[in-house]
């Protein structure tokens, strides 16, 4: 039983990235999509493509071994633009190494892109 799929497929991303495989299948989420998005506008990922399985549909994910980490942030903690720093010192491992994925009225975004809009939101995980 499933019960985060955003943790799910972050794992399942780093363990296939971890035994140098060069693709992996996570689970389907509108949620999931929008972070697989802006890891492969990163870098950190290549191509992604839906698999329609009859149910609520799959993930395939090209892995580049760019990953050094990634993972959910849990509890989903809501921070204010002026707190992003310190969030940024905790969980990554240098400044401007690595990216906080984080939904805003605006979207799912970076802490970076949040950052320069000048908004808070809620921390949903880190890469680097």
């Amino acid at each position: 039983m499933k019960i985060d799929p955003l943790a799910d497929a972050l794992s399942n991303i780093y363990n296939y990235e971890n035994a140098r495989k060069p693709d992996c299948v996570i689970p389907a989420s509108k949620l999931t999509g929008n972070l697989l998005r802006i890891m492969q506008k990163w870098g950190y990922i290549g191509a992604f493509e839906f698999i329609d399985d009859g149910k609520n549909g799959l993930f395939k994910v090209e892995l580049l071994g760019a990953i050094n980490k990634c993972g959910v942030i849990k509890p989903r903690t809501p921070v204010k633009n002026s707190e992003l720093e310190r969030w940024e010192m905790r969980y990554l491992p240098a400044k401007e190494f690595g990216i906080l994925i984080m939904t805003t009225p605006n979207g799912v975004m970076t802490h970076k892109q949040a950052k320069e809009e000048k908004i808070g939101g809620i921390l949903l995980a880190y890469v680097y």
